[in-house]
């Protein structure tokens, strides 16, 4: 135990050191940022989903084409793996008798589970973590109450300073996620500066999510119609759904000159046994979104914890990519994933991860992602740099130059990684 401490502070350091010389140094928000006009925030999504225009970019070369053609462009018998998050409608308005409204957004579960699926099946009563607008309007022992056909709510102020909101319900038979369908709003994106109508109930959810609890969309899998999925099959590819329930945190703006001091939020993730088989037996990996990469990659890092230390529950820190020895192959850490799942007799891996991804990270999973085109200065410009490298300029400019349309709602780019 006393080596096993002492080789885990000599990485420490080491890491420390690297970090400091190089991230500190060189990785700041400012070199990651873009002219993005106003005009070019895609407002609301084109009337078919797979009609957006589709950016493809290959060791150095790019071009133009539309998304009905995705399949067309992977390289042979590609396994894509795509988040099945479903998103919920987070926000809950409340209005007092004094006319005040108060706005609850739920953040992450803490009672009866602090898992979102289980948490989201809850019947009777629920406690969250939340945001809370217009909080110094809510005098403490206030219960607020909306009704909304046969069904009632209840919102009470648990915990003030850590913004704890325990809620119970009528009918107690309904689910909490049956209970916020009917009462609750989809958050859209602040970006948007727009309120969430009908039509975003469908357009902001893929076709394919299933597993309630994002609060914000997986928004390169809304370019997917079942036509596309099926034409995937008929190609020769194969398609893996895995769960990252997306949180506020990403809609969280670096505030920071660098990189390295940015905090990087937690995010629950559910993978199975025959995500991590489809893993081991790939040829080429392709991840729809950022959150189905930083998934995929938070897998390799955490079969490297269980190499190298053992076992231990799935949670990935931000900067444990860069503690970690790397040197481990893809096939290694991911037989170790199959290793602990046969131990524990589970098909199930439920995990959290923070994972962050700058230039300077080596993805060791991820050969191509497709993925829409990101705010500046976000840390998703970062991965984005981290994957294709310095060539991410030249990415965002063609899509300006060619009047692509940026952000949720917009149009998707297909990116393979650069060579090392």
């Amino acid at each position: 135990m006393k080596y096993f401490n002492q080789h885990r502070a000599l990485r420490v350091l080491h890491f420390l050191c690297f970090f400091a010389e190089t991230m500190d140094k060189s990785i700041l928000i400012k070199d990651y940022t873009y002219e993005l006009p106003e005009n070019r925030i895609a407002q609301y999504p084109l009337a078919q989903r797979d009609q957006s225009k589709l950016l493809f970019y290959k060791d150095g070369e790019i071009k133009h084409d539309r998304f009905t053609s995705l399949p067309d462009l992977l390289p042979p018998q590609s396994v894509l793996f795509f988040n099945d998050t479903k998103v919920i409608p987070a926000r809950l308005r409340f209005q007092k008798e004094t006319g005040a409204t108060i706005e609850i957004f739920l953040l992450n579960p803490i009672a009866p589970s602090t898992l979102v699926q289980l948490a989201m099946g809850a019947t009777s009563h629920a406690t969250w973590h939340c945001a809370i607008g217009n909080l110094k309007r809510w005098p403490s022992k206030t219960v607020l109450t909306k009704q909304v056909g046969d069904i009632v709510i209840k919102a009470d102020l648990i915990d003030r300073e850590q913004t704890l909101v325990g809620f119970s319900w009528q009918p107690k038979s309904k689910s909490f996620a049956e209970i916020i369908s009917a009462t609750g709003f989809i958050p859209l994106p602040p970006y948007l500066n727009r309120e969430a109508e009908k039509g975003d109930l469908e357009t902001y959810q893929t076709v394919y999510s299933h597993h309630e609890g994002a609060v914000a969309a997986p928004t390169a899998g809304l370019h997917f119609t079942n036509a596309v999925l099926d034409n995937l099959q008929a190609k020769g590819h194969s398609t893996e759904f895995l769960t990252l329930h997306v949180s506020a945190g990403t809609f969280q703006p670096v505030k920071v000159e660098k990189a390295a001091e940015h905090a990087m939020h937690g995010e629950q993730v559910v993978v199975t046994k025959k995500n991590v088989e489809a893993i081991l037996t790939a040829k080429s990996i392709g991840a729809v979104g950022t959150t189905s990469l930083r998934t995929l990659e938070s897998l390799y890092w955490y079969g490297v914890k269980l190499i190298e230390e053992g076992d231990q529950p799935f949670l990935i820190s931000q900067n444990e990519p860069y503690l970690l020895p790397g040197h481990h192959s893809r096939q290694k850490a991911v037989e170790r994933l199959l290793l602990k799942l046969e131990k524990d007799g589970s098909d199930t891996l439920f995990g959290e991860t923070a994972i962050y991804a700058m230039p300077g990270y080596n993805y060791r999973v991820v050969d191509f992602l497709i993925t829409n085109f990101h705010q500046p200065g976000s840390t998703l410009i970062l991965l984005v740099a981290a994957f294709v490298g310095l060539n991410w300029k030249k990415i965002y400019q063609e899509a300006l130059d060619n009047e692509y349309r940026f952000l949720s709602y917009g149009d998707s780019s297909l990116l393979f990684k650069a060579k090392n």
